[in-house]
């Protein structure tokens, strides 16, 4: 089955086409992030406009990379939700339109869902991860452990009780005067401090004890009363060394935490998810505690990590094996969670 995937949830424009839900023959896309680096941050209306210049391009950019034509598409699938409404109902609405107009199936896309399904997408392809699967989900608007059963069967074990790991490296990034999206820009000076030398500062962590929740306001705060305070000093700010502070304590509790959820859930495997999932630190950590506790490891291409369509036709063809199908009404949903059972 192939299926043309269509993502559109935030500020990124993706459109791929995917084989059996393991195979990627196509994956465009167009990001916007210098568009809304200049605002620090995504600016919802901006996105939806460049959505619609975008859509149309990418997705005969798509066509084009995998060396198809339309009569090759069995199904079509699109996010839609979580993200910003705008943005999410263009892609959403370039998908029926096709589906309707080739009279191919339709089937509507978690984006939640998605970024774990980018753990079955491999090249060349993998065997599939095992059930029961762990996955640590870390991205912009999320900070959860899902305990996963089999296809479509999720259970939520611990989630952020205030920002996610990922908007924790965007307002980090913005007090240290770094680029958008902060990730990468905290990853980047992170690195500029030596290896092995001892760190000037230990950031807090909030652990959260008997739960596995978690809590990254209050590290945001304490960088910025650090900032603040080595400022009104006359100092400057060790960017390099707070850099690595920082990620050295979001990666202690993320890892920390991971490590005995799956302990305590018999975990046959755990899948790193989202945006964050392509932080180096954060894969070289849990790959070492993982390992000692005997628990493999997986996670997707640093490409897949971050929002990608490719995700989104993958997760759509294990719906459409399943038989499911979406109505031709359905319409956006901003804050969709991922079902739970």
């Amino acid at each position: 089955m192939l299926v043309l995937g269509i993502e559109s949830s935030c500020d990124e424009t993706g459109a791929a086409l995917v084989r059996d839900g393991r195979v990627i023959l196509a994956n465009a896309l167009a990001s916007q992030a210098e568009v809304h680096a200049r605002y620090g941050g995504v600016v919802p209306e901006v996105a939806a406009r460049a959505q619609l210049t975008a859509v149309i391009p990418v997705i005969e950019t798509a066509l084009a990379q995998a060396g198809v034509g339309w009569g090759a598409i069995d199904a079509v699938a699109a996010t839609y939700g979580p993200g910003l409404a705008g943005p999410l109902l263009v892609g959403l609405t370039a998908a029926k339109t096709i589906a309707f107009a080739r009279g191919l199936p339709f089937i509507g896309v978690n984006h939640l869902e998605a970024h774990i399904y980018a753990n079955w997408l491999a090249e060349p392809p993998a065997p599939d991860p095992r059930f029961p699967l762990l996955s640590l989900l870390v991205s912009g608007a999320h900070s959860e452990l899902i305990v996963i059963r089999d296809h479509g069967d999720y259970r939520i074990l611990g989630q952020t009780r205030d920002d996610a790991a990922g908007e924790a490296f965007d307002k980090v990034a913005r007090l240290l005067g770094l680029a958008y999206p902060g990730g990468p820009s905290i990853q980047r000076a992170a690195a500029a401090w030596p290896a092995g030398q001892p760190l000037p500062l230990r950031l807090p962590r909030a652990w959260l004890k008997g739960t596995h929740d978690f809590s990254f306001s209050g590290i945001k705060t304490a960088v910025m009363q650090l900032v603040e305070r080595t400022r009104a000093q006359g100092a400057v700010v060790d960017v390099p060394a707070v850099a690595a502070a920082f990620q050295e304590a979001v990666v202690d509790v993320l890892a920390t935490k991971t490590v005995a959820a799956a302990r305590t859930e018999g975990a046959a495997e755990v899948a790193l998810a989202g945006g964050v999932a392509a932080n180096l630190a954060l894969r070289a950590r849990l790959a070492r505690d993982l390992q000692r506790a005997s628990i493999p490891l997986r996670y997707p291409p640093v490409a897949l990590c971050t929002d990608n369509a490719a995700m989104i036709a993958g997760a759509a063809y294990f719906h459409l094996a399943r038989g499911e199908r979406a109505d031709l009404t359905l319409d956006v949903q901003p804050g969709l969670a991922l079902p739970v059972g």
